[in-house]
């Protein structure tokens, strides 16, 4: 008997905590269907009436890929320039408020200073300040030795400080001529002669073999040879003797000692038989030729004595 009641209220227990499980079961339902009431209901996707799906193709070629690439690559550049132009427009707008700011604020000050100068007479002569400022300044640029360009021509400082002669009244005289290395005295077998003629009376004879240079001239402290004439120059001339190699006919070189005549820059020039002599050329003298100095009627005839 007492094993039956066990039994008994061992099936009651079982039966009530199913009860209870079943009853929490229905409460949990409700409660989720309750969620799903008040969430918003999702959009379902229309399936398509074929029962079997076919898979899409695509294409798996290089060229495909390729293609599919400068695609994202284009669009990716299209994004980019208006990117581009909407930052240039953004700038533009800048720079012309900013250019607006400006003009606005020179104005003001156009109007300050309109209100405060005196007169126009005074910006009249501001101008014309202005005006000699740049030029003096152009002016300055033009004759500074920096704008100029350089000149490596001989100067001639050095050859005059060599050539100055000081003359027994104290004073310094620059000499116009130097003698050439070639510069010789005539051989002694050589007798060179100048014969100086007023009309046909012989008034002077030189020996020109006793020097190698004989100066011709009106400045006495200097020349060796002075003529007086007053169309005659100070240094006017020069009769040089040079030694000057020449080849003969069997290709030997053979030196001769010659008298040569150089016009130095006169006023009025020189003459040698009738024919005007070039400036600063030496000119061979040769015998029996006359030599006119300037205007000067004086003839000056060349001679050779040999013995």
């Amino acid at each position: 008997m007492g094993s039956d009641a066990s039994d008994g209220d061992y099936r009651s227990r079982r039966r009530k905590h199913e009860d209870d499980e079943e009853v929490s079961s229905s409460r949990k339902r409700r409660h989720r269907d309750d969620e799903d009431a008040d969430k918003p209901r999702r959009r379902e996707r229309p399936r398509s009436r074929s029962r079997e799906r076919k898979p899409r193709d695509r294409s798996r070629s290089p060229d495909s890929s390729r293609r599919r690439s400068r695609e994202r690559r284009k669009d990716r550049d299209s994004e980019g320039t208006r990117d581009r132009h909407k930052h240039r427009s953004r700038s533009k707008d800048n720079d012309r408020e900013a250019s607006k700011e400006k003009d606005t604020s020179r104005r003001h000050r156009h109007r300050h200073r309109h209100h405060r100068s005196p007169s126009p007479q005074k910006a009249i002569d501001y101008a014309s300040a202005r005006q000699t400022s740049d030029s003096r300044r152009e002016r300055h640029h033009r004759d500074s030795p920096s704008a100029k360009a350089p000149n490596f021509k001989p100067t001639g400082v050095l050859a005059a400080a060599a050539n100055a002669v000081t003359v027994g009244t104290g004073e310094t005289v620059t000499l116009k001529y130097h003698e050439p290395p070639e510069a010789r005295k005539p051989p002694p077998r050589d007798k060179w002669k100048l014969f100086v003629f007023k009309g046909e009376a012989v008034v002077d004879t030189i020996e020109l073999s006793l020097r190698s240079c004989w100066l011709v001239g009106r400045d006495r402290g200097v020349v060796d040879l002075p003529a007086e004439h007053p169309s005659v120059s100070k240094q006017h001339a020069v009769v040089q003797f040079r030694f000057v190699e020449k080849r003969n006919e069997f290709g030997d070189r053979v030196g001769k000692v010659k008298p040569y005549l150089i016009d130095l820059e006169s006023a009025n020039g020189t003459v040698l038989n009738g024919d005007k002599v070039p400036e600063s050329r030496y000119l061979e003298l040769r015998d029996r030729d006359v030599v006119k100095f300037g205007l000067s009627e004086r003839e000056y005839v060349v001679m050779l004595d040999r013995e």
